[in-house]
């Protein structure tokens, strides 16, 4: 093991890597079977995704509050797959299995200021659904743009404080061996596990933390989607009543997935002693959300589906276009 050539100030580290573990302690068919399942969620994630905001920013339809807030999300949850998965992907098939203790740093870092932002952002956009079903003739007035951009910077400057407090105060704890990271990227319980001094403090600070922004945003999604229900209730037809409980249900189940396998996670204050039982978890809120993001919000959207067939109709055309006036040139020139 190699020796830290840095020092904190009180206590002192000999760690200058970490190695992580990911799923190789699963049997060697399982891990040829998740490979590629992980390598297939993460591109079709990032496309499914960029799909989304290319759509959004192309088509002027939809430059709206709710799309707004869409792309917001869908770059997030691009950027959050990226931090966690493409390690795991290496943990499959390096020899070397290791992460610098800076880059684990930031890799907690980049990961709970993404993970936060996006439990703030869910709670803007569910309140955005609410002012727009409850109150639709007041939306544009209250959701105008500077209010909007007012709800996203917000929860993105959020996300960044309260993660560069936990990151800073899970790292300042000294850690003397062993090395091991019982997980597939650098998360908070396995971190605390692998201190050599007493965690009581940070465990509880986790929990506090865990608790300002998990459950109160959920409490604001819980509070609009049960107006929503009551609004939609009161909708005449049972047509009109079926399309948007639809389109609210497969929102509020992938809202639910995201903030109940957080809360179990980070709101204990102990540290789990059944780390693939964490891992599991882990995926649920790191992989399986951001998976669901483009199925829910684009292939369950007719407005997304509308936009992306118009930018289809539109390059194919170029290209028909650009193809004809090739032929007429050419005959022209004969």
């Amino acid at each position: 093991m190699k020796t830290a050539n840095y020092k904190f100030p009180e206590n002192q580290s000999n760690i200058d890597e970490f190695i992580l573990l990911g799923f190789t302690n699963f049997n060697i068919k399982i891990q040829l079977f998740l490979f590629p399942l992980f390598l297939f969620i993460y591109i079709f994630t990032i496309l499914g995704n960029l799909t989304i905001i290319t759509v959004v920013t192309l088509d002027s339809l939809l430059h709206t509050p709710m799309y707004y807030f869409l792309r917001n999300l869908s770059f997030l949850e691009m950027c959050y797959i990226t931090v966690t998965l493409p390690k795991l992907l290496h943990t499959f098939v390096a020899k070397k299995k290791t992460i610098s203790f800076y880059a684990c740093c930031t890799q907690m870092y980049c990961f709970f200021t993404l993970g936060v932002t996006e439990c703030f952002l869910l709670a803007v956009m569910a309140y955005d659904r609410f002012v727009a079903i409850c109150n639709p003739l007041r939306y544009f007035s209250v959701m105008n743009k500077a209010t909007c951009l007012k709800m996203a910077t917000l929860s993105w400057v959020s996300g960044n404080l309260i993660s560069l407090g936990q990151t800073a105060s899970i790292f300042s704890l000294p850690y003397c061996g062993p090395n091991l990271i019982n997980h597939f990227f650098c998360d908070i319980p396995p971190m605390l596990k692998l201190a050599c001094t007493d965690v009581s403090a940070n465990e509880i600070a986790v929990s506090v933390t865990g608790f300002l922004v998990l459950p109160l945003p959920f409490s604001l999604v819980l509070y609009s989607y049960g107006r929503i229900i009551a609004a939609i209730m009161r909708i005449s037809t049972s047509k009109g009543r079926k399309k948007v409980f639809s389109t609210c249900a497969s929102h509020f189940v992938s809202v639910t997935l995201f903030f109940g396998t957080g809360a179990f996670t980070y709101v204990r204050v102990k540290t789990s002693d059944t780390p693939d039982n964490d891992k599991l978890l882990s995926l649920l809120y790191s992989v399986v959300t951001p998976l669901l993001n483009p199925l829910i919000y684009s292939l369950r959207n007719q407005e997304v589906k509308g936009g992306l067939k118009k930018l289809i109709h539109q390059k194919v055309g170029i290209k028909e276009t650009k193809t004809s006036k090739n032929v007429n040139s050419k005959d022209n020139e004969e």
